[in-house]
């Protein structure tokens, strides 16, 4: 999935920005990506052909300046009426005064799979309509696991046997035994939330109290610390896209990675399986990061009410199924049901992606985002490299969290 994570402007605008706020008639989108997905271009025709007085008008913006121009007009008050953004944005969004909630019934909640309305919630309020999730599973090489003598039917299911078998690939293969990625990049600190939610760790409670620093987020770290020797050398060069293709070409025997590469890996021609992520000691069920992107409702646009109904009308079932089909983008599927029951038939190596949810996690939401993210990077590249212990690094970034929850 692209997940957009650049500095939010809030309280900034653009010198000489000429934007002119959206005529009322007109439900304005600030929309991410090369181009209208095919499923929204069919349901945002079928809505303005049954809205005459209230059409929605998608503008189509890179994911590199997507959601900056989102907040440039917000903070400008020319505010587009919707944009797609990065659900970990909407505290900072909405303390800066910038959306409306988006409230939903119990009923709407309930379709959703655990823990996904958790990702736009603060405070106990909606500030955002989920739209994409992505979740990730652990792959492994089978002809390497072969090579290393290990048994290519059988892939981890704990941190313990994770790093063992690490170690045995890189010892009898000479080639990395996992794929860690710890560059200075939004994805390292995504990576290590993986293995906090497979034990049952958190980075933020529901109070807003920091709860990093505690033995579930130590074991993961130090885990980090141990697999670090049989991962690829160097790994604050790579981020999880340049990781992936060094697994992809063969040189790595495990890597959590989205659906997506399931794909790749098809066309690479590996010989591969995917399963859940290995858990840690203190895990409670299967778990995994969920990163959603959410269709934030902007302040003053003047068409609020109008916005908040397309905004579920184009995230209902319907629409997600045939805007989640295209398995290849890496979208996990946001609730449960037939369509969703017939992908796991048909491709059962979707599996572990739907199964991790249970247990899973949100992006933690933080005052500056950006800052959280930065605090996270530096604490596992200083344990990756061996500047820091696990326990160290640790207090050092629970106390520097502080200042962004």
């Amino acid at each position: 999935m692209n997940i957009i994570l650049k500095r939010s402007l809030i309280g900034l605008a653009l010198a000489g920005t000429t934007a002119l706020p959206a005529l009322a008639a007109d439900i304005s989108w600030i929309y991410c990506g090369d181009r209208l997905d095919a499923a929204h271009e069919k349901y945002i025709a079928e809505w303005n052909a049954a809205n005459p007085d209230d059409q929605v008008k998608p503008e189509v913006v890179g994911w590199a300046q997507c959601q900056d121009k989102a907040t440039t007009l917000a903070a400008a008050g020319s505010p587009a009426a919707i944009a797609y953004v990065g659900s970990r944005t909407l505290k900072e969004f909405a303390l800066s005064d910038l959306i409306v909630p988006v409230p939903m019934t119990d009923e709407e909640k309930a379709a959703y799979y655990p823990n996904i309305v958790e990702t736009v919630t603060f405070d106990d309020t909606q500030w955002g309509v989920p739209i994409a999730l992505s979740t990730k599973a652990l792959y492994w090489n089978k002809d390497l696991f072969k090579e290393a003598g290990l048994d290519p039917e059988k892939p981890p299911t704990t941190w313990a046997e994770e790093i063992e078998y690490a170690k045995t690939i890189k010892e009898k293969t000479g080639k990395a035994g996992y794929g860690l990625s710890a560059k200075t990049f939004d994805n390292t600190m995504h990576q290590f939330l993986h293995w906090v939610y497979t034990n049952d760790g958190k980075i933020i409670d529901a109070e807003g109290n920091i709860v990093i620093d505690s033995p579930q987020v130590l074991a993961a770290l130090q885990a980090y610390k141990d697999i670090t020797p049989y991962s690829v050398e160097g790994p604050t060069a790579y981020e999880q896209n340049e990781m992936r293709a060094i697994f992809l070409d063969g040189q790595i025997g495990m890597l959590q990675a989205a659906v997506s590469t399931a794909f790749l890996a098809e066309e690479a021609g590996m010989n591969w399986g995917v399963t859940d992520l290995p858990l840690g000691p203190d895990a409670k069920g299967k778990g995994t990061l969920m990163i959603t992107d959410s269709l934030a409702v902007f302040k003053d646009s003047g068409v609020e009410e109008k916005a908040i109904e397309f905004a579920k009308y184009i995230t209902q079932p319907k629409v997600q199924e045939e805007y989640e089909a295209a398995g290849a983008a890496g979208l996990t599927p946001l609730r449960p049901g037939p369509a969703v029951d017939k992908l796991l038939a048909d491709q059962s190596f979707w599996k572990p992606f739907v199964d991790g949810i249970e247990f899973g996690g949100p992006e933690p939401l933080f005052t500056d985002y950006k800052g959280f993210q930065n605090v996270m990077i530096e604490m596992v590249q200083s344990v990756v490299t061996g500047s820091a212990e696990p326990q160290a690094a640790l207090t050092k970034a629970a106390g520097a969290l502080e200042e962004y929850k």
